[in-house]
């Protein structure tokens, strides 16, 4: 179909039609109302009921719910390639009621010169078909084609202007940015707390599992399956927990967070695992805010974690204690294999964690061990 007639096809064009002839209708009636059309010239009921519009259409724009109810018609009847280019909230302050009544008055204004050339159109087309004009009615496909692109452009000039001055505030776009970043950060948490329990479950599992086939002691394969059964049961655990998060599930109860308490729990089952660990864990949970008891556990399982994959069987360091207001965490291990990179994504997300906390933390390897050290300021969790 050529291109000059295939927005005469589509059906956007007509419903931005109606728009634009519901605004000549409140036009009509402000019109017939006051000042009337009788004894005035055509420029003065003009210009007075373009007046008389102004003053109404500004009144009802200071109503918050109008900006909402406009919008969304706009979206309807308009139809925009992207629905949020056009905002569907109140007004929010008195820059959206300007914006609004602006709208309100163009809207109207466009509609009535749109409305005023269809019924002239309409009316010199049936003077057309009389049997006494004759070849005029040829006319009538000419005048069609001019009132229904007159329709197209004034339909793409109505949608312009509902993008501008319907379109979200800045208010609005610094808070859908500022959720955005929010739903990208609790992402982002969820993919940490799933790598670091689940990684840390299958570091244990694999582990216990390897060292039960090579060892023929049938009590030691039975404390290695009991191992498995209990890090397999807590993994589980972390995972409906995120699960219910993620489908937020409004009577949905999300089980409880493990905090520093439970870092006792944590290093048992590594030892079962065949590293000897050596803990010194001098602050328990009620002494921290509870976001950074929590976030204490997982940086641990994540330090025990990498201890166990990179230098399995190695002795491992744990400690934990609160210094002049910070929490030290550490934990260190003997270098297996010519040492370790600080790239991985547990060390990021173990950093990322002590960022967002206001803290730091470094890894390095010295005298032959590798250390991590995380410091984390406590008043600041608070």
């Amino acid at each position: 179909m050529p291109v000059i007639f295939a927005s005469l096809f589509r059906p956007v064009t007509y419903s931005r039609w109606l728009h634009l002839l519901i605004g000549w209708v409140f036009a009509g009636v402000v019109l017939l109302v006051y000042p009337g059309t009788e004894g005035l010239s055509v420029v003065r009921v003009v210009v007075l009921s373009a007046a008389v519009d102004s003053v109404l259409l500004t009144a009802v724009a200071m109503i918050p719910a109008m900006r909402r109810a406009e919008g969304v018609q706009a979206r309807l009847l308009l139809v925009p390639e992207r629905e949020e280019s056009i905002g569907a909230a109140p007004s929010a302050s008195w820059r959206d009621r300007a914006r609004t009544a602006l709208w309100l008055i163009a809207r109207v204004g466009l509609g009535f010169a749109v409305g005023m050339s269809t019924v002239g159109v309409l009316t010199f087309g049936a003077s057309l078909v009389r049997p006494s004009v004759g070849t005029g009615a040829l006319l009538l496909p000419v005048l069609a084609f001019a009132l229904l692109w007159l329709v197209v452009f004034a339909g793409r000039l109505q949608l312009w202007l509902a993008q501008k001055l319907l379109g979200p505030s800045a208010a609005e776009r610094l808070a859908e940015a500022e959720l955005r970043a929010e739903r990208l950060l609790e992402r982002n948490r969820l993919a940490r707390e799933l790598h670091d329990s689940i990684g840390h479950a299958l570091t244990v599992t694999v582990l216990q599992a390897g060292a039960a086939r090579e060892v023929a002691d049938p009590a030691f394969r039975e404390r290695a399956l009991e191992a498995i059964e209990t890090v397999g049961r807590r993994a589980m655990e972390d995972l409906e927990r995120m699960l219910v998060l993620l489908r937020e599930a409004p009577d949905a109860v999300p089980a409880e967070q493990p905090g520093i308490d439970r870092v006792g729990e944590l290093l048992e089952g590594a030892r079962a695992a065949g590293s000897p660990i050596e803990a010194d864990v001098a602050v328990r949970g009620a002494e921290l805010p509870g976001v950074l008891s929590r976030e204490a556990y997982r940086i641990v399982q994540e330090g025990v974690t990498n201890a166990l994959k990179h230098a399995p069987g190695a002795p491992i360091r744990v400690r934990a204690r609160v210094e002049d207001e910070t929490l030290v965490l550490s934990c260190r291990n003997v270098l297996v294999g010519g040492g370790r990179k600080g790239g991985g994504k547990g060390l990021r997300g173990i950093r990322e964690r002590a960022v967002l906390l206001g803290g730091d933390a470094t890894s390095e390897a010295v005298d032959g061990e590798w250390v991590l050290r995380v410091r984390l300021p406590v008043r600041l969790a608070g």
